[in-house]
């Protein structure tokens, strides 16, 4: 990137946030933190005015703005591709005002680029698996999470565990949403628990704002995601399988955390970084006769383990059936 385009680019992400640090700049376009001075003095001195918050970042002064950008092609593509995924990875609160937001992307876009999205709509499509935020009732869960993130009031939430196999009604305090193997998680504090909790979206069957403020300090969700992290670290698993049964595994390969995949000639390598040796372990074991596990070696014994039970299972059963019948 040249100069030019930096020092445009640079004054584009001024004005995307309210406070810049300088090494955030200096990380985006891979410069010095002295090279970023010189930037900004340039900028300055162009008539911008920007403001320096000692140890703080940059700003640009209230009420000043530039005239609309220009995109390039493919900046104007990603547009229509988040557009595509915000449609059915996001409730219909957050698809709405998506789409309004990109009503006015594309009111400033050249005729160039509005005829280019308008022709490259028919090639992009995602599709949401069964049971995605896209196919639930409106019930805008997204929107009134965030605004209750942001506004420091309490949720009331009628809520459908999947492990204990029960409805409770709780009063959570949100501290923000992620998303993850195809579903969308609130992290909370509970107030029935006393403790944080991970809510699916799809298993909130209700949810309302209510006017009880919070005044708890609560850790962050990056917090929140490191320490679960550290509490359940993530294997490593190596494993082979003939190329030719490599179909059998389908796209579930992915959800169990697939990294790498090795061609072998007639066999594939395949690399996974797992939360759950168990876990994997069960979905592995459907592949017992044709995958072979190389590491780690308590994923063998994981799979030994639930194999014997089958094996057991099914050695009671035929006793059973093999136990003659009496009659009075």
């Amino acid at each position: 990137m040249n100069r030019i385009d930096r020092l445009t680019a640079i004054l584009i992400q001024l004005q995307s946030r309210r406070l810049v640090k300088a090494q955030d700049i200096a990380s985006r376009f891979g410069i010095s933190l002295r090279t970023v001075y010189r930037d900004i003095k340039a900028i300055e001195e162009s008539g911008v005015p920007v403001i320096g918050e000692a140890g703080q970042g940059y700003s640009i002064m209230e009420g000043y703005r530039l005239p609309p950008v220009m995109f390039t092609k493919e900046e104007a593509i990603s547009f229509l591709t988040a557009e595509k995924l915000m449609e059915k990875f996001t409730d219909a609160g957050s698809r709405n005002a998506f789409q309004s937001a990109m009503y006015k992307v594309r009111a400033v876009l050249r005729s160039s680029e509005k005829d280019l999205l308008e022709n490259m709509e028919g090639y992009i499509e995602v599709l949401s698996q069964r049971g995605s935020l896209s196919e639930q009732p409106d019930l805008k869960l997204q929107q009134t999470i965030l605004n209750s993130v942001a506004s420091k009031k309490a949720v009331s939430i009628r809520y459908f565990s999947n492990y204990k196999r029960e409805k409770t009604t709780r009063i959570i305090e949100p501290l923000g949403l992620f998303f993850m193997g195809g579903q969308w998680h609130l992290i909370a504090y509970c107030r029935m628990r006393a403790d944080y909790r991970d809510f699916r979206l799809d298993r909130i069957e209700g949810l309302q704002l209510t006017d009880d403020s919070f005044t708890k300090q609560h850790i962050s969700l990056q917090e929140y995601i490191r320490k679960s992290e550290s509490e359940h670290p993530i294997e490593e698993i190596i494993i082979r399988i003939p190329k030719k049964y490599l179909h059998y595994l389908g796209d579930q390969k992915f959800y169990m955390g697939l990294i790498r995949e090795t061609d072998l000639g007639d066999e594939m390598e395949l690399q996974f970084m797992c939360p759950s040796l168990m876990g994997f372990a069960r979905w592995v074991i459907m592949f017992g006769d044709i995958a072979t596990i190389l590491h780690p070696e308590k994923l063998k014994q994981d799979v030994y383990t639930i194999a014997a039970g089958v094996q057991g299972k099914i050695e009671a059963a035929s006793d059973t059936l093999e136990q003659p019948s009496t009659s009075i």
